[in-house]
């Protein structure tokens, strides 16, 4: 069976088997220095996903920012619902959604961010996300 891009349906059940462990992965919980905490963010996102191709801009920018928000203590790990079936049927009307990694390894999804807001007000947002 040929799908609507022409790759055969195996092929592409395989190719997402032998991805999901890669996009499961989650980071160490202590940075490498210090031993200070490393908070994670994820973003459930998809190809050509205008909003969320936005939103990754804008988090690389609001990540790499200092001041008093402050988000350098945060890993930001980017999962294409396309390659999980539970994710896709989860988020595929969602996205992009952002979800913190709590403690225990569980997720909480945090509210959704307007297109419009800025970099430093996204900065604010999850750095109060994080600290509640």
């Amino acid at each position: 069976m040929v799908t609507a891009m022409g790759a055969p349906t195996f092929q592409r059940a395989t190719l997402a088997a032998r991805l999901r462990p890669q996009h499961l992965r989650i980071f160490s919980s202590m940075s490498d220095g210090g031993g200070e905490a490393r908070r994670q963010l994820v973003l459930y996102s998809k190809p050509g996903c205008c909003l969320c191709d936005g939103l990754k801009e804008k988090l690389s920018v609001a990540l790499s920012l200092g001041g008093p928000h402050s988000l350098h203590s945060v890993d930001l790990q980017v999962r294409d619902i396309m390659m999980n079936a539970e994710w896709e049927q989860k988020y595929q009307y969602e996205i992009p959604v952002l979800a913190k990694v709590l403690p225990d390894g569980t997720e909480e999804v945090l509210p959704r961010l307007s297109p419009r807001l800025g970099v430093e007000l996204i900065q604010k947002k999850i750095s109060t996300a994080f600290d509640q």
